[in-house]
């Protein structure tokens, strides 16, 4: 349960709901709003100190890391992650690397046009 939460915790900073610098909730009042035990709560947030997510100042709580690039990299993060997941599937139904890539380079292009 804690993974899921750090989970959530990084896609809330990637997306920019919680700001590099920002006070996010305590340990109590998050597991208070999702329903987990303080220990689960604690655990995540010990866990993303040690990654260098977040930061506990003495007395004064729980703030995100000040580290600029932070988004971008739990971006990247996440990002590489799906792509590993879809090298895992393409190589189970047998997709070479070369297609999986000209299908990536599809899709972004097809993104792309829909963005525009």
């Amino acid at each position: 349960m804690y993974l899921q939460l750090m989970e959530q915790i990084r896609r809330r900073i990637a997306v920019g709901d919680w700001q590099p610098g920002q006070e996010i909730p305590s340990i109590r009042a998050l597991a208070a709003a999702t329903k987990v035990s303080v220990i689960t709560v604690k655990r995540a947030y010990l866990e993303l100190e040690r990654e260098g997510v977040l930061v506990t100042r003495q007395g004064r709580g729980t703030f995100v890391a000040s580290n600029v690039e932070l988004g971008r990299d739990l971006r990247r993060r996440e990002l590489d992650e799906h792509l590993e997941a879809a090298a895992r599937i393409a190589r189970e139904i047998g997709i070479e690397t070369q297609e999986l890539a000209d299908r990536l380079r599809e899709i972004a292009e097809r993104n792309e046009e829909k963005a525009k």
